[in-house]
């Protein structure tokens, strides 16, 4: 199979993946089966899926870099807009649940300061995907990679966003503020680093102490919790997993699956070289 036809069929299957929830969630309203609030429910899921994508997407540039696998970089910008339409689909069943009394919605989101931060970071993540075709790239030129900076406080936004919405179980929030942690301290490492192993293992030990941190500072400012209680609960074995938990799980599979991609490469070079030495001769 050629490089071209592996990235169709890559394409391909990411477009399938990207619209499945969507559909699963669809079908399950139409089957009535999301419960006796199926619009908060609906809400909740395409947020849910929203920061997924959006966190998916930032993982595609340290994905290629650490795998040394180049076609995933046609699938970030598939990514990025899928992110885009399932914050949109956020909105707009949230106006639904208002009965589409836009005037309610405005006020309601100028008056909640996790709706103003959500509406803030949804503009920005349509702005970026209708500036994201290669057209706007060539008209923008140098200003389209400086517009495109603007994923980062929208990711940040759209976390704090998921903090506040999440109120008392901020599990999820904390584990998806996690791995934002990850993704943004892999930037700002030296180029060496980001595709060493031991990179990969600071990584993994910077984002589990900064979920450790997130989570107890939330507790501790929101809900007067002591922040000891929830450092005591990160290595308590009766409540496996904690959010730090499984960002550092998360971490050491990126290690896991890095170092034996590279130890398969290395063989397969060993391979080839021991293959040439006994078949092509010396003299």
């Amino acid at each position: 199979m050629s490089t071209q036809s592996k990235i169709f069929w890559l394409r391909l299957a990411t477009l399938i993946g990207l619209c499945l929830p969507a559909a699963e969630l669809a079908w399950r309203w139409y089957a009535d089966e999301l419960g006796p609030r199926p619009v908060t429910v609906a809400t909740h899921a395409t947020g849910d899926w929203a920061v997924i994508f959006l966190l998916l997407s930032l993982a595609m540039t340290p994905l290629r870099a650490t795998l040394d696998w180049t076609p995933l970089v046609h699938l970030r910008r598939r990514i990025g807009v899928a992110a885009a339409l399932y914050a949109g689909a956020h909105l707009l069943i949230y106006v639904l649940d208002q009965k589409w009394n836009l005037l309610v919605v405005a006020t309601e989101i100028v008056k909640r300061f996790y709706l103003t931060i959500g509406f803030v970071a949804l503009l920005a993540l349509v702005a970026l995907a209708v500036t994201s075709t290669d057209g706007w790239q060539r008209r923008l030129k140098r200003s389209w990679k400086r517009l495109h900076w603007l994923i980062y406080p929208a990711a940040m936004l759209a976390i704090v966003h998921f903090f506040i919405q999440s109120k008392v179980k901020i599990g999820e929030a904390a584990f998806a503020a996690g791995l934002l942690t990850w993704l943004l301290l892999w930037r700002v490492l030296p180029l060496r680093l980001r595709t060493s192993l031991l990179g990969l293992v600071l990584l993994a030990i910077g984002a589990t102490l900064a979920t450790v941190a997130f989570e107890a500072t939330w507790y501790g400012l929101v809900n007067n919790i002591d922040p000891a209680r929830i450092l005591a609960a990160n290595i308590d074995p009766d409540l496996v997993p904690r959010p730090a938990q499984k960002v550092l799980m998360a971490s050491v599979a990126v290690i896991a699956v890095v170092a034996v991609r590279r130890g398969v490469a290395a063989a397969n070079r060993l391979w080839t070289k021991r293959y040439i030495q006994r078949t092509i001769p010396t003299s």
